[in-house]
């Protein structure tokens, strides 16, 4: 581990501006994790960070120690108050990670994947991620007006789901839809109105669900490009759940139709 007290060592220079600034992420094709989980789980499943920034009162922590211990000479531990100086963080945090962004290799998307066509709230695409994990997902695909996959919000909503999926960004997402298609899969389109009812569709794999907008839902070409258009039943009145809940609702019925429950 190495002791810094000046703002001005160029590894953590180099920190601070990935986080002050999307594009900067974006050209350096790097990012930022925040917090003891999301770099142990990156550790688990990827190896080593870049450069490990923790703020000194947080090696008290068992598990801000052991991280540190483990990638010692990439570990920079600094004063409480330069950690808090690098960046408007959530309270607590004590742990920054840059991490090359992950670029997975084109994919046919498997047997169980999700489409995300221009889902912009950063909490909302992180919570899909989250969701799409949980329910056994491999493979999410992107397109291009969505949030970016990788940024500290949606991270943070995505609680490590990133690294146990792999992220397809600025996907033109109704040609993949028709290739995957064209490959026996179905494409399932979520619908506020006018789609089969949730629990009386057809739903089998290899299947890729399609989460639309918060405001305005998925594209006619997107929904052209599906064979299958659900909606969920709203017996309270609603007139309809945002894109995060939607996604959870409607992945979890595919897993329970999935294992036969």
């Amino acid at each position: 581990m190495l002791r810094i007290t000046s703002r001005h060592n160029p590894r953590l220079r180099d920190t601070a501006q990935l986080l002050a600034s999307a594009r900067e992420r974006r050209k350096a094709g790097r990012c930022v994790l925040e917090g003891e989980h999301l770099v142990a789980v990156y550790a688990d499943r990827h190896g080593a960070p870049e450069v490990l920034v923790v703020s000194e009162p947080c090696l008290v922590r068992p598990g801000v120690e052991a991280l540190c211990r483990r990638f010692g000479e990439r570990t920079l531990v600094v004063p409480e108050a330069l950690f808090a100086s690098l960046a408007v963080l959530p309270a607590g945090v004590g742990m920054l990670a840059v991490v090359p962004t992950p670029h997975p290799p084109t994919s046919d998307g498997g047997d169980f994947c999700v489409l995300l066509e221009d889902v912009q709230d950063p909490g909302n695409a992180g919570s899909i991620l989250r969701s799409a994990a949980a329910a056994g997902v491999t493979h999410v695909f992107m397109s291009p007006h969505c949030a970016f996959a990788w940024a500290p919000k949606v991270m943070r909503a995505g609680m490590g789901a990133h690294f146990h999926l792999e992220i397809h960004e600025d996907v033109d997402l109704p040609a993949w839809a028709a290739r995957y298609r064209a490959r026996g899969g179905q494409v399932v389109a979520t619908v506020r109105d006018g789609g089969t009812g949730l629990y009386r569709a057809a739903l089998a794999r290899p299947l890729a669900l399609a989460i639309g907008n918060e405001g305005v839902g998925l594209s006619p070409a997107l929904v052209a490009a599906s064979n299958t258009k659900v909606t969920i039943p709203m017996p309270g009145g609603m007139e309809s759940l945002n894109a995060a809940a939607a996604a959870a609702v409607t992945l979890f019925e595919c897993v329970r139709r999935f294992s036969g429950s």
